[in-house]
């Protein structure tokens, strides 16, 4: 019987990352000297998570969506996506910033990489003072004045900067340039793609003393030149009641801050879902499986076939949802 399903994170070593995803989050990444990412959910091929608790152990992600099928994930999404799971979820540490890139859509990452395109969405954990991030333009741009601007290394003079605070939302559609400034640690949703076009990268080195490489011709054809609109998602939390962040047509995020027991019935959902621990930490209860406890930095993934779920928070908690509808 499938029963509520944690894995082992999949660390990044990125040049620009740091160490609150071991601070904060309370993950221990090993050796690495600058962890900017961990993976916590993943069918991203050549990194695939595997699973970390009770008698399906040492499974991986894919291995279990071939065997259980829409039993685990969901009739629809199997039928459209397979046995490749639909989803990346993961924790980022910018310790520096990250370099101005974008993302394809479906339809030119597909053309050219026979792969999914790339929307996301960022909620904010924990930010220094002063951080900030960039999406998109301030103004409705041409490619001609974007390249200019490029060459001659003022792109960030056209692009949209905010400053950001714990529990900021961040919608990031396929085609819209950002980057992640230093300072911010954020849980990131996103289309299962790993498709990066790198813009400009601040002219930094890497390890070895050389240009991070560069996709100035890729990207031009997926940049959305439109001008700023309403980036930044507002919401005023409520305690004790799920509230959505974000809802498109691959993903639908809600955040949950609660205090006592909160039921959720998913019976009329034909999709898995995804709990990512923010705050405090809450025993599951769900179906007939053994009470399974989730704490701050944890990640849980919930089959489809669970109608009835029972969170009891241990302390204040938070938590984000994440399903496809």
């Amino acid at each position: 019987m499938l029963y509520p399903l944690k894995f082992n994170p999949i660390f990044k070593d990125k040049i620009w990352g740091g160490q609150k995803i071991r601070t904060v989050l309370k993950k221990d990444f090993g050796k690495l000297n600058n962890c900017g990412e961990s993976w916590e959910i993943s069918g991203v091929e050549g990194d695939v998570s595997i699973v970390s608790n009770g008698l399906l152990a040492g499974n991986t992600l894919n291995e279990l969506v071939e065997i259980y099928m829409s039993e685990l994930i969901g009739e629809k999404v199997y039928e459209k996506f397979g046995i490749e799971f639909p989803l990346l979820i993961k924790y980022i540490d910018a310790s520096d910033k990250l370099s101005i890139q974008v993302h394809p859509n479906d339809e030119l990452a597909h053309e050219r990489h026979n792969a999914y395109g790339k929307t996301e969405m960022w909620y904010v954990i924990q930010a220094d003072k002063g951080s900030e991030l960039i999406s998109g333009f301030k103004e409705k741009i041409d490619e001609e004045a974007y390249l200019k601007h490029l060459e001659n290394k003022t792109l960030k003079n056209i692009l949209n900067s905010e400053k950001v605070k714990p529990g900021d939302v961040f919608f990031i559609p396929a085609g819209r340039v950002h980057a992640i400034g230093a300072g911010i640690l954020l849980a990131e949703i996103q289309q299962t793609s790993d498709i990066t076009y790198r813009i400009y990268d601040w002219d930094r080195l890497d390890d070895k003393g050389n240009p991070r490489e560069l996709h100035t011709d890729l990207a031009l054809d997926a940049i959305c030149y439109e001008g700023k609109e309403k980036f930044h998602r507002e919401f005023k939390p409520l305690l004790n009641q799920l509230m959505n962040l974000a809802d498109c047509k691959y993903f639908t995020t809600n955040i949950l801050e609660f205090d006592q027991p909160f039921e959720k019935s998913y019976i009329d959902l034909d999709s898995f879902v995804i709990y990512m621990c923010l705050e405090g930490s809450f025993d599951l209860l769900a179906n007939d499986c053994e009470k399974t406890k989730i704490n701050m930095g944890e990640t849980v993934l919930l089959p489809a076939s669970m109608d009835e779920v029972n969170l009891i928070p241990n302390k204040k908690s938070k938590l984000l949802e994440i399903y496809i509808s």
